[in-house]
């Protein structure tokens, strides 16, 4: 079924379209919620509720830009939504991060792979992993970031800065990362200065 059918169909509330669209976004879109969510059941949580909301939304739908695009924005914001109303997201959002040495830009791994990195991300506090998704991986600037979690931008800047201290930190810890002169296989070493 071509995406304008899916699109057709769902708009004239078919199941089988609806089935469909499910089948085929789900997976993308769980991953998000997963990135965003302390557990299993809550990334499917989110995922109810995004989808639910991008049904009932779906004639908001304009055709300019990408579907999936469309759809990932409506996970998002039910994943900060969802945050928020449980009260997830401020709980950690001050948690001090003593011990953990600041880092350069530079020094982050280019290349990893997703798995391992989103494994790495969700061991962060909630409100440094939300940032950090929404800057680093949605592409949000911290202006939106911080009129969307209802924080000052400065905060969104420094959250985003801790998490990456901590991530960095995390990944050395686990020692999923190459070191000069030894072969890991799976992920390049840090730039070295």
């Amino acid at each position: 079924m071509t995406e304008q059918a899916l699109l057709v169909g769902c708009l004239q509330n078919e199941p089988s379209s609806q089935r469909e669209l499910y089948n085929r976004y789900s997976p993308k879109m769980l991953a998000v919620c997963y990135r965003f969510a302390q557990s299993r059941e809550d990334a499917e949580d989110m995922l109810q509720e995004g989808f639910i909301k991008v049904f009932t939304q779906i004639h908001t739908f304009q055709n300019k830009g990408s579907f999936e695009g469309w759809i990932r924005r409506i996970i998002v914001h039910t994943c900060i939504n969802f945050l928020k109303k449980y009260k997830k997201f401020t709980e950690s959002l001050d948690i001090a991060y003593a011990g953990y040495i600041p880092v350069k830009e530079e020094t982050l791994p280019s290349l990893m792979q997703a798995k391992q990195v989103v494994e790495c991300i969700r061991l962060l506090p909630v409100g440094y992993k939300t940032v950090l998704n929404l800057y680093a991986i949605e592409g949000y600037n911290h202006k939106e970031i911080a009129e969307m979690l209802e924080i000052e931008e400065s905060t969104s800047r420094s959250q985003y800065t801790r998490a990456k201290v901590m991530l960095e930190n995390i990944l050395i810890k686990k020692r999923i990362l190459e070191k000069p002169g030894e072969e890991r296989g799976w992920i390049p070493a840090f730039k070295h200065k």
